[in-house]
């Protein structure tokens, strides 16, 4: 028999959909919500703000005195849609064909909905776990703000038995995930007059250089980097997203600036593929500063979001599992908070309602049978004897 969608879940998703949490943006609309929600029903949150405080993460315990807990995690920001082609207002939550439309509607906004409307669950559950509610800022530019909030429980001396990630799956528990690691690089070179170019360092010229580097690993990946099936790419990837440089076409260049990134697979270690690329505009310095001292290459981070591994023997998949009436797993290509949570020795899992290949995109949406396979599964993890 097929579960039916609450009036309350859809109610909520649509409310959150309605608030504009682009990263860009404030969350506080969203957070402060879901503390009045939570507040109303006896639940007292812990909030952890940025440096501004313009943004803010939820963390909050159902369940109070229970030993250990299971968390349930998302995160409140949005990919923008500027310059996109949506047939609906991006923030109307509209209901048609069986699906909600909106930004963040499958990425991931539906999902904390839904926890928050079956809070009361949790609360009244004689499971002997507790249920920790973890909402955070930033995931979508950086995964930011899920850092402060694992710093903040780790120093309340908070320690859960698992967490579940409530990325778009389709309800199919995840068990692995390449990490997005991104880069800019500053050129610093020595401008003249385009007839006078042995006078300069033609920064545009340097930073190419460094980009073919990054394309030789690209594709040396392709070709020899042992394979992980499952994944789409199943090798990791190298790629330039931006690239700026030059005033004129008849001035050397002095500045140019590059981003990039990898995706690494679990097995790989990012931080070797970007001391390779380090190494190598160190290589090109030498003969860079004999024209000009001050020439030369810098890095900056931009994002680190680690890859995740997790296994299928797992508690927490098998609980995955058996919430989402799923036998089998499933790796996804995106990035996602879980890795951050499963370096903090929380044994994790990626589940949620949606599919990533409606996520980001024009007349974003999540079905509404997806979303009433979302609340069975709340639904029965509040009804749950164990972990596993």
């Amino acid at each position: 028999m097929l579960h039916t969608l609450s009036p309350q879940s859809l109610l909520l998703a649509q409310t959150l959909v309605r608030m504009n949490t682009v990263s860009a943006n404030s969350n506080l609309e969203l957070i402060d919500f879901a503390q009045s929600h939570l507040k109303a029903l006896g639940v007292q949150s812990r909030i952890t703000y940025n440096a501004e405080r313009t943004k803010a993460n939820l963390f909050a315990t159902l369940g109070e005195g229970k030993p250990a807990g299971v968390i349930v995690s998302g995160h409140t920001d949005t990919v923008p849609w500027d310059g996109q082609d949506w047939s609906v207002d991006p923030l109307s939550a509209v209901v048609q064909n069986e699906r909600l439309y909106g930004r963040g509607s499958a990425d991931m906004k539906s999902f904390i909905a839904i926890a928050l409307a079956n809070a009361h669950r949790f609360l009244e559950s004689d499971s002997p776990f507790a249920v920790h509610f973890a909402f955070s800022y930033e995931e979508e530019i950086g995964c930011f703000g899920v850092k402060e909030l694992i710093a903040d429980m780790r120093d309340a001396g908070i320690k859960p038995l698992a967490c579940i990630v409530g990325e778009p799956t389709s309800m199919v528990p995840a068990i692995a995930h390449k990490g997005v690691y991104r880069y800019k690089c500053c050129v610093r070179g020595k401008e003249a007059h385009s007839s006078l170019t042995p006078k300069s360092v033609n920064a545009i010229e340097m930073a190419a250089r460094v980009i073919g580097k990054v394309r030789d690993m690209a594709e040396d990946f392709e070709r020899n980097e042992p394979r992980y099936e499952g994944f789409d790419v199943p090798f990791s990837t190298a790629s330039v997203g931006q690239f700026h440089g030059g005033i004129a076409d008849n001035v050397v260049p002095r500045d140019a600036e590059f981003r990039y990134e990898f995706r690494d697979l679990p097995t790989a270690d990012a931080g070797q593929m970007q001391a390779k690329v380090v190494a190598y505009a160190g290589s090109l310095e030498p003969a860079m500063k004999k024209v000009a001292p001050d020439a030369g290459f810098s890095f900056e981070t931009i994002c680190e979001i680690p890859s995740f591994l997790g296994a299928a023997d797992n508690p927490v998949t098998k609980l995955a599992q058996r919430l989402s009436g799923e036998e089998g797993t499933t790796l996804v290509a995106f990035g996602t908070e879980a890795g951050l949570f499963k370096n903090a020795g929380i044994p994790t899992v990626v589940c949620g309602p949606g599919s990533i290949e409606q996520a980001h995109q024009p007349d974003e949406f999540v079905s509404l049978e997806q979303l009433a396979r979302c609340e069975l599964f709340m639904e029965r993890l509040a009804s749950s004897p164990a972990i596993g």
